[in-house]
Order: structure tokens, then sequence, then C-alpha cells
């Protein structure tokens, strides 16, 4: 008799594929099959899937880009990937289907609403895209990364968290160290390259630091290539320690060190820094659609885990007030991080696989309502 299958809808960005990812890694461990459907543009991040994730790639296309032609076409590329997907589930039955959001994941979640699968979705902000907000009244359950995410209210929700990598996890329990007499490490991260305000307003905000507080600093900061040269010698200028990078490769690593971290307010980001549980001051993209890095981190800063600064709003003497507030309060910082380290879901990989299992083994209605975690 052959494993069950997952079929794991997901594409357009790696926000939503790396947690894919991570379900997937998880269920081959428990032994199940797990087939990817996406598009081409979704296959291009799928790179980190385990070769034994059999690859679907099927037409899809949004409403939302592209000029008149690409809208007009986008209804057929829909229904073409929906047709093909359904009819590879009919041959090859899914136990489960689990959505990610984006929008190759469409046609697999229409064709398995259609044959009536087992379903789930997954959000990894704290707001519902397009994809996932059109299905949350039609799966079996609703799978949210941050808590609070505003839901319909026969929408069917857990809040297990995001799913984080294995090297994150391997952190999970490394020990705070607070602001003292002693070099400190500053971990600054903006998206896959850095962000541009960043490079700007960062080695500026240092600069209005108290000297004997800058001279402790240890910088690690994503920088843009075109930002690069400028931000060298801004913090040479200041004699600051900084190692500046386009990507860090060991970013967990490098949270584990950090006493402070500057970032983005991605859902991703935030999971790797409360399962780690450090100090954070986010600054959310501001161009994030319907604004759901501020969502985000609503949650983190309400339970005094992190400051959150909006980008316009950003100035180099505010920046540099939280970080002095923070580098210079021991017994605060630490507080932080225990607070974030409080709302840290290390577990949320296995608790999603075993929702997945549940909802296969048709006891779908026997798992917890809305869970109003704090």
């Amino acid at each position: 008799m052959a494993a069950p299958l997952l079929v794991i809808a997901a594409g357009g960005t790696g926000g939503h594929m790396f947690p894919a990812q991570a379900l997937a890694e998880e269920m081959l461990a428990r032994g199940w099959r797990v087939k990817l459907a996406t598009d081409a543009r979704g296959a291009r991040y799928a790179g980190g899937f385990p070769p034994a994730v059999e690859r679907q790639v099927t037409a899809a296309a949004t409403f939302a880009q592209g000029g008149l032609l690409a809208r007009i076409a986008a209804p057929f590329a829909i229904a073409w990937g929906t047709l093909s997907t359904l009819w590879s589930m009919r041959r090859d039955r899914p136990a489960c289907v689990a959505g990610f959001g984006g929008y190759p994941a469409l046609p697999a979640m229409i064709a398995a609403t259609i044959l009536g699968a087992p379903r789930l979705i997954h959000e990894q902000n704290g707001v519902l895209g397009r994809v996932n907000r059109s299905f949350a009244t039609r799966v079996d359950a609703v799978v949210c990364g941050v808590w609070p995410t505003p839901l319909p209210e026969d929408a069917r929700a857990f809040h297990l968290g995001n799913p984080v990598r294995e090297d994150v996890l391997a952190q999970a329990e490394a020990p705070y160290l607070p602001p003292g007499p002693h070099p400190m490490g500053m971990l600054v991260i903006g998206g896959s390259q850095g962000a541009g305000a960043f490079a700007r307003v960062v080695p500026a905000a240092v600069a209005l630091l108290p000297e004997e507080l800058r001279a402790r600093l240890r910088i690690s900061q994503q920088v843009r290539p075109e930002d690069m040269a400028r931000a060298q010698d801004a913090y040479a200028g200041l004699g600051v320690a900084a190692d500046l990078r386009g990507f860090f490769e060991d970013v967990p690593q490098r949270l584990a060190e950090a006493t402070l971290v500057i970032s983005r307010a991605g859902a991703g980001s935030i999971a790797d820094i409360t399962v780690i549980g450090r100090p954070a001051i986010l600054i959310p993209y501001p161009f994030a659609a319907d604004d759901h890095q501020a969502a985000n981190a609503a949650g983190l800063v309400q339970a005094g885990g992190a400051f959150m600064i909006r980008e316009d709003a950003l100035t180099p003497e505010l920046l540099a007030g939280h970080i002095s507030a923070i580098l210079s309060d021991p017994e605060g910082a630490t507080a932080m991080a225990e607070a974030s380290r409080g709302r840290g879901r290390p577990d949320a990989t296995l608790e999603l696989a075993e929702l997945v299992e549940r909802l296969a083994a048709g006891r779908a209605r026997l798992g917890a309502p809305r869970e109003k975690r704090a």
C-alpha cells in the first residue's frame, strides 16, 4: 500500500516556500510522500526542498499584476492549472492538501476543494494574503503563524506559529548575554540583502550613541551592494567594528550572539528572533501588502519583546534613543529577551505535521477551536 500523499500548494516568494519546505521535510521523515504544487516562478524557490519531494509545475496567474492582456489571460491560466492538478489528484489522491499562500497555490487549492480532500492553509503573516483569504472558510483548518491574525468568524483557527529551520532550532537554547562592560553584538537584517533605509539610518544612529557604548558594539549588518561603500566608510570613520555583507549564511548563529537585533518585521524573521529569544527593534517594510509587517510585529511589541518604529518616523535620533535605552539597561534587555522567547514557537513544524495527520485520519473536527494564545 502506497504511503499517504501530502500535496503542498505554495509559491511566489521564499516567505511562502520556506515554511512549506520545513513541513515537507518533517512529513518525509514520518514516512509520507510529498508533492509540491507550484508554478514556474514558485519552482525557482524550491531548490532547498529534498529531492524526494515531487515537483508539479502548473500554470497559474494573478489578477493583481501585469498589464491588461496578462489580466485577461489570468482566468484561463488558472483554469488550465486547476484542470491539470485535478487530473493529477484523481490519479493519486492526496491524504491532505496544505496551502501556504501565493497565487501559484490557487490551482491546487481549487482542485482540492472540488475533490473534497482534507485541506488546510497556513498563513505566515498577521494579515491573510489574498489566496488564503479566499479559502479561509473553505478549509478544515487555518493555521496562523502570527497571533493575533484577524480571520472570518467561520474560520477554524490554530495558532501553531511559523516553522523555522533546523539551524534556528539548534540555537533555541542559547543563553542571552545581557548588555554590560563587554563587547555586544548588534545584528541588523532587512529582507534578503538588507534595506536601503537601514544603510542610511543605522550608521547615523550609531554615531549619536555615547562613545563608551559605541566602542563596545560589534555590528553585523546586511547591506545592499549599492550602499556598501558608504556604510563601510561611515562605520570606519566611527571606529566601530562592523561586518557588512549582502547576505549572511549564518544568521541563526549571529542571532544567538546578538545583544540586540534591528530587523524588518517579516514573519520568518520574527519567528527566528522569538525562537532564539532576543530583544528587537522592528521596522516594518512600508510597502508590504495590507501593512502585514506591522501586524506581524504587533504581538511581539505588546508582549514587551520588541519596539516598533514606522519607517516614515525613522530618524537617527529616534533609533539611537531606542538602542541606547536597551543596551544601557541589562535588566530591561533581559526581560525583553525573555518576552521574545515566550512568543517563540519552536515546535511549530511538529505541531503542523500532527495537524496534517489528524486531518488525513478524518479527525478534523476534534481539533481545538480558535486559540487565543498570548
